[in-house]
């Protein structure tokens, strides 16, 4: 009898055909002698998973399990730490930036196939880098408060799960790189005041998708109108008004090309001033609106989630290809996580799955649980066959 291993569970939504595309686009197993990408992808995610926090201890765990490499289409060598080394450094990370892609669209398909109104939520984090090696390339970049990188992401609400991402410098605005980021029909799209821009948000209306933020402090509207407020909100909900901005024409010869209502919100926050809230969604409740905004939490969980559970702080090279490899595969890991999760059906969490995985990485456990089996018949009839001592 044959089963698989955890680790080939968790690797079925990549099938190798689609990889090895990848790989041929962008030519990086060109100059391999042996050590291929799919081969350092392995090794890589088997780190994520089993907790490595270094090339070593990464490289010996995967080496003390040759026996099932196998089966994960890869040959039985070991794996040298200066050649893991190297192919991080060198090999181009954007294989990884696709794969990562690949999977987001998996992710997302299946969430589109479940339900019209999807809630899609967009941050960006800081991943902080200083010291020698990472200041060669980190010091220009860096801002008054982060050097390093910084990841941009996009996250569908219903599942936790990244549907778009970039890594960049430290530098780089939230807004003009989020614009970047694709639109879905009907889809609403929540981030907060760093992504005010107003002819972005006329872009995000012009594609039939909805958006909820914050209204700046010194943003210029006109009321047109105040909106009732359900007698249940009322203790939530401030106020609910349709305005539209005041100057299509701001100073510097700029146009704002957003020349349709909007709605302003105000939520009440306990000992703090009220939350000011923007949206296109003009038939919504002012509440659902607001609940929206505070599901924007859970892309700020996320960014712990991946930083508390899987390697995105300590790095196993200093290069920035070496750090945007490791960030990717972390990334692919989690959505390989999400995947299992939803073909499997399973109710545990991804907290987990993830601890299962790490401890159990290269096991079958139907190979196990049969010979388990059979040793508990062979010794159930051996017992059968002796004497009793007491009869």
């Amino acid at each position: 009898m044959f089963s698989i291993s955890e680790m080939q569970r968790l690797m079925q939504p990549l099938p190798r055909d689609q990889f090895q595309t990848l790989v041929e686009r962008h030519q990086t197993d060109r100059h391999s002698k042996g050590f291929r990408s799919w081969h350092q992808l392995l090794v890589m995610l088997s780190a994520q998973w089993s907790g490595s926090t270094g090339l070593r201890q990464a490289v010996e765990h995967f080496n003390t399990h040759k026996n099932t490499h196998y089966h994960l289409g890869v040959g039985p060598r070991e794996v040298k730490r200066s050649t893991l080394a190297e192919a991080n450094a060198k090999r181009s990370p954007q294989l990884f930036a696709d794969v990562a892609k690949l999977l987001m669209n998996k992710v997302e398909g299946r969430a589109a196939r479940k339900c019209r109104g999807l809630l899609f939520l967009l941050d960006s984090t800081s991943i902080t880098l200083k010291g020698r090696e990472f200041d060669r390339w980190t010091l220009s970049n860096r801002t008054q408060h982060t050097q390093g990188v910084k990841l941009h992401l996009m996250l569908e609400e219903s599942r936790s799960a990244p549907v778009w991402h970039s890594v960049t410098a430290a530098n780089v605005n939230d807004c003009s790189e989020g614009m970047k980021a694709p639109i879905q029909q009907r889809a609403t799209y929540v981030f907060d005041k760093g992504y005010c821009d107003y002819n972005w948000w006329h872009s995000i209306n012009e594609r039939k998708a909805l958006f909820v933020t914050r209204f700046k402090s010194n943003a210029a509207v006109i009321v047109d109108k105040d909106r009732a407020i359900p007698k249940k909100a009322r203790g939530e909900i401030v106020c609910d008004q349709q305005v539209r901005f005041k100057n299509l024409r701001p100073r510097g010869g700029k146009v704002n090309n957003y020349d349709k209502p909007l709605r302003r919100i105000e939520v009440a926050r306990e000992g703090k001033s009220a939350l000011v809230l923007a949206t296109n969604d003009m038939k919504s409740p002012a509440a659902a609106i607001a609940q929206m905004y505070r599901d924007r939490w859970q892309i700020e969980l996320f960014f712990k989630w991946i930083k508390q559970h899987l390697n995105v702080k300590r790095f196993f090279g200093r290069s920035e290809g070496a750090v945007q490899t490791q960030i990717l595969i972390a990334l692919i890991a989690y959505l390989l996580l999400v995947l299992h999760k939803q073909a499997s059906g399973t109710t545990k969490t991804l907290w987990e799955l993830l601890r299962e995985a790490g401890a159990a990485l290269y096991l079958r456990r139907d190979n196990q649980n049969e010979l388990y089996r059979r040793r508990k018949e062979r010794a159930e009839a051996f017992a059968a066959l002796q004497p009793s001592l007491f009869t």
